[in-house]
């Protein structure tokens, strides 16, 4: 029997903004999170040399492999062996190989709600069973060694994601270890999506790594390295799981494209270019910050990192998908509804990407401070 999977209702949003725009419609995309940069400029160099020289094929860069271990040494003052990274298509294809490996089906492996729509469908399409663990306001919308330590029976595996999506909160550190220690006394296996590391605003971002190290670890290009297009990510697996996930990424997936393993190991040695678009997230952050209070929206998830603001709409709203495809049509201004993230009270929110430019975030709050004010129903103030 096959699984029922739900779509990715930000998809349909950017189908409808795409339309409007081939009808000459100005629209700034933040419904999506994917930087609105490119990659680094001597990575793209690098690139243009690669296709003149370079016949390319199925391939894992030795290369590639090395500077990421180098750089958990670096960032994390971890030592991982560069066996125990798989190149992957993007993070997606880590995910499949982290889950597939570890459970077999029906299984039961937790998750934050809210949290990123994949899980719960990656989960769903692999016969697994997704334990959503509701962690709202007070929670600081992230898991707690509690919430974990109260589960009967336990699963038998959890999905952490520090700086989260859709809500950019970020696991202290003491709680970080709490849980793994937690996952250790009741055999819960861990998985963490670490994606988004490299953008946060002051907080501190530890990989489970550092208190887990035989944790299942996926990372991206696409966030911090400003590649979504290229489709390049890895799998820090456990020495004894690694030829189960080669195993897996072969067969399903053969390898990720050569250029784009050529691109990104240029792309980790560019600091400079990279951590000034982090520094435009952080512009973009504060605008945000400053000005949906005064459009109503003041219920928001601290967004300590990655680049999205999750605010509530309920003022406004019993329908999150009604109000994002309204707020397009009228204003250009394209968002996720929360229904992605959290299928029981997401109808209450929108996510917001602000990792788009500057002056295209000025444009949006220029849109929707009328639009919002025009619609507040005056329910409840923030």
């Amino acid at each position: 029997m096959t699984a029922e999977i739900e779509p990715f209702h930000a998809i349909r949003v950017s189908l409808e903004a795409h339309r409007l725009k081939s009808e000459g419609g100005s629209i700034i995309h933040m419904e999506f999170g994917q930087p609105s940069t490119g990659a680094p400029a001597a990575a793209i160099a690098r690139a243009h040399e690669v296709l003149d020289s370079d016949p390319m094929g199925y391939w894992q860069s030795p290369a590639l492999k090395e500077r990421i271990c180098r750089h958990y040494r670096e960032v994390y003052r971890v030592t991982v062996d560069p066996a125990q990274i798989v190149l992957t298509c993007g993070a997606s294809p880590a995910l499949v190989l982290a889950l597939s490996v570890l459970f077999e089906p029906g299984a039961r492996v937790a998750m934050a709600r809210p949290g990123y729509v994949a899980y719960r469908n990656t989960l769903k399409t692999l016969h697994l069973e997704p334990v959503e663990l509701d962690c709202g306001e007070e929670a600081g919308f992230q898991l707690t060694a509690a919430v974990v330590a109260a589960l009967d029976p336990p699963p038998q595996g959890l999905i952490l994601a520090s700086p989260a999506n859709p809500t950019g909160t970020i696991i202290p550190r003491a709680e970080l270890v709490a849980i793994a220690r937690v996952c250790a006394e009741h055999g819960i296996a861990l998985v963490s999506d670490e994606i988004y590391h490299g953008i946060a605003y002051g907080a501190e971002t530890p990989s489970i790594l550092e208190v887990d190290p035989g944790a299942m670890v996926i990372n991206s290009f696409s966030k911090y390295f400003s590649m979504a297009g290229w489709r390049l990510g890895w799998l820090v697996a456990p020495l004894d799981k690694v030829d189960a996930a080669i195993a897996r990424m072969s067969n399903l997936f053969l390898t990720p494209p050569s250029l784009s393993q050529h691109v990104g190991l240029v792309a980790m040695d560019c600091p400079e270019e990279l951590e000034a678009n982090v520094e435009t997230y952080r512009r973009n952050r504060e605008l945000l910050l400053c000005a949906l209070p005064n459009m109503g929206l003041a219920r928001i998830a601290p967004p300590d990192g990655a680049f999205y603001i999750y605010a509530d709409v309920s003022d406004f709203t019993d329908d999150s998908m009604d109000l994002a495809l309204a707020l397009l049509r009228d204003t250009g201004v394209a968002t996720a509804p929360g229904i992605d993230f959290d299928p029981m009270l997401g109808h209450h929110f929108l996510r917001i990407s602000f990792a788009v430019s500057t002056p295209e975030v000025e444009e949006a709050i220029a849109r929707m401070g009328p639009w919002f004010a025009s619609r507040n129903r005056g329910r409840r103030q923030g």
